[in-house]
């Protein structure tokens, strides 16, 4: 013998049924502060804080960041002058 039962009713109307705490307005909460997180994580993501966060410590700060820039670009123009002799 087989019996089925089946039962129509909403998820809340379950939980209120077997005395399951709510937990809704928690779960809200926690989503909000999460989200709040996250944007502020995002934020620190800009290329302008990555940048400063990088040369934070350095003296000089974005001075130091232009000081990388001209060595690199020296090193670029130097390349293409190698079979050359400097006068």
């Amino acid at each position: 013998m087989k019996i089925t039962v089946d039962v129509d009713c909403t998820p809340e109307e379950a939980r209120r049924f077997f005395g399951l705490p709510d937990v809704q307005p928690m779960q809200e909460a926690v989503m909000a502060e999460l989200q709040e997180r996250l944007l502020g994580g995002i934020k620190q993501m800009e290329p302008d804080a990555v940048l400063k966060s990088w040369f934070q410590g350095v003296p000089g700060g974005m001075a130091s960041m232009e000081a990388l820039q001209k060595m690199f670009w020296n090193q670029f123009g130097d390349a293409g002058n190698k079979g050359e002799k400097a006068e």
